[in-house]
């Protein structure tokens, strides 16, 4: 099992939607970097539904990832904010997956907690500047994560 961040903003898609609906497509997502990560996820693996773009910005729930290797279907609608006129059904660039509420953590973590507890090596969204809506959580700072997340 692997462990990830994902972020949203939460007036757009927050973790109150996601624990109302239980299940959501992750879609949306127009970074190649962060589309490969998507692709690289397994089911079972766990992500960190983090709030972005808020006051303060933080992880605040987690999700675990429950179908992979989805196309994304609002690439192919003209209609939608994410519509990519160049994707083709025969040939579609982006992909998305399918995750379910696991728990909304009684306090999250804010951005600075975040970064008073980790190194840029250790957790890739305290880097300044990081703008990617996806990223990797290596194990041990998974783990250090729980155990900030479930202290009462």
């Amino acid at each position: 099992m692997a462990f990830w961040l994902m972020k949203s903003e939460p007036d757009v898609y927050g973790i109150d939607h996601l624990q109302a609906e239980g299940t959501t497509l992750w879609d949306g997502i127009r970074n190649y970097q962060a589309r490969n990560f998507m692709r690289s996820m397994n089911v079972g693996d766990q992500a960190f539904f983090y709030h972005s773009n808020t006051k303060p910005p933080g992880i605040v729930g987690l999700m675990e990832v429950i179908e992979t290797g989805l196309t994304d279907p609002s690439q192919f609608d003209p209609k939608s904010k994410y519509f990519d006129p160049a994707s083709k059904p025969e040939q579609p660039r982006w992909d998305c997956v399918r995750l379910r509420f696991v728990r909304r953590f009684s306090s999250g973590l804010s951005l600075d907690a975040l970064k008073e507890q980790f190194s840029v090596e250790e957790l890739g969204v305290v880097r300044r500047g990081n703008r990617l809506s996806i990223l990797p959580v290596p194990d041990t700072a998974a783990h250090k994560l729980f155990g900030l997340l479930d202290q009462p």
